[in-house]
């Protein structure tokens, strides 16, 4: 046994993952790789070539490094747990008018805790990961923190992994930026890892069209939901569409309306199978509501706080105020921002730490608040 301890190794066979394998070997923990098979593409129904992750390719990459480096590795075969939760919510969600985050979901509700049980089986301390990202103890708590390449940073993917799962991770890529680690896999004389491309789809989405993958799981759906209505914000009536579905927030492509000026939308109405269409300016609010809270560097909070808070992954972020009440967390933007969809996660920063996070419920303008109470107490 290492002094260092035994570390299991998430491994996905891609760059990142291989190298933070490579680096926790050379820094003398005795290093477990394992990679997790989500899902078979075969039971996609998508035409589209095996890559990314799950691709026997992508295992084969993995074992191989592992033989070649003199430590241990393994397949994990988790389509079945992840199935039934990644892919049962990203459904649930998209029928339910929401806009689903499921690679944020996958991390911290599937391979984190899949990842520790199967390290405590095999007697790891730690668990690591590729992750550009990075997690320090600080008061008794553990805070996830934005890595050091800013442009690859994906701090707000981990919002979720909970304290006791922080407690056991180890992110070696934190101090590092992709160039660095472009560079070191050269050096070592891993060019296939360095020419490899990387895949930002969807696994289980492969072809990116996720109405396919709604009409193909949810039998039925395209004529149930087919011939709703698009409507402006005022409840005009101008056009119907395929079914709410096959929305999202923000969207401004593939509407299949001409109004002669750009639209979006802005609102999905369930209930009524009704798509909301609207200006940029109309698309954008300074305030939402978020729930399913998971807080990283304070426990709670028990006043208002100042923020750079983040609503999607690509998301630079903008300034705002959170008021934490139980499991919601009250934002009030300092000016409007576009597209906050229901479903998606938001992010909260003080500096590059992660406050904590959770998913976005709904969001509200300030202003169109104060004058509905204003209204009604007249």
């Amino acid at each position: 046994m290492s002094k260092k301890g035994r570390v299991l190794v998430a491994m996905s066979g891609g760059i990142d993952s291989s190298l933070a394998a490579v680096l926790l070997h050379e820094q003398g923990y005795e290093v477990i790789g394992m990679t997790m098979k989500t899902w078979d593409y075969a039971s996609s129904g998508s035409s589209k070539k095996e890559t990314g992750c799950c691709s026997l390719d992508s295992i084969n990459d993995a074992r191989n490094l592992a033989v070649n480096l003199g430590f241990p590795h393994y397949i994990l075969d988790i389509r079945e747990e992840f199935g039934d939760y990644v892919i049962d919510h990203f459904t649930d969600e998209y029928l339910a008018g929401r806009t689903p985050n499921p690679c944020v979901l996958c991390n911290t509700h599937i391979k984190w805790d899949s990842l520790l049980r199967r390290a405590d089986k095999l007697g790891c301390d730690y668990i690591a990961t590729g992750h550009y990202a990075k997690v320090r103890e600080e008061n008794g708590r553990y805070v996830i923190s934005r890595g050091k390449d800013l442009n690859k940073d994906q701090s707000y993917a981990l919002w979720g992994v909970s304290q006791e799962s922080l407690s056991r991770t180890i992110l070696p890529l934190g101090d590092l930026t992709k160039p660095e680690i472009r560079k070191m896999a050269e050096d070592k004389g891993f060019y296939e890892l360095v020419n490899k491309s990387e895949s930002y789809e969807i696994c289980f989405v492969p072809d990116n069209d996720y109405r396919g993958f709604l009409k193909r799981r949810v039998d039925g759906l395209e004529e149930e939901v087919k011939g709703g209505e698009f409507v402006l914000e005022d409840g005009t009536v101008v056009g119907t569409h395929e079914g709410y579905p096959f929305y999202t927030v923000g969207q401004r492509k593939g509407l299949g309306i001409a109004l002669g000026y750009p639209v979006y939308v802005t609102e999905i109405q369930k209930d009524k199978n009704r798509v909301v269409l609207g200006t940029f300016d109309e698309l954008s609010r300074d305030g939402m509501y978020v729930k399913s809270l998971v807080m990283s560097k304070y426990e709670s909070l028990d006043d208002r706080k100042d923020t750079v808070t983040k609503v999607r992954y690509n998301d630079g972020g903008t300034p705002a105020v959170i008021e934490q009440v139980g499991d919601t967390m009250k934002v009030f933007f300092g000016k409007g921002v576009p597209a906050i969809a229901p479903g998606q996660a938001a992010v909260f920063y003080e500096g590059d730490d992660v406050i904590g996070g959770g998913w976005i419920h709904s969001s509200f303008n300030q202003q169109k608040i104060k004058n509905e109470a204003l209204s009604n107490s007249i």
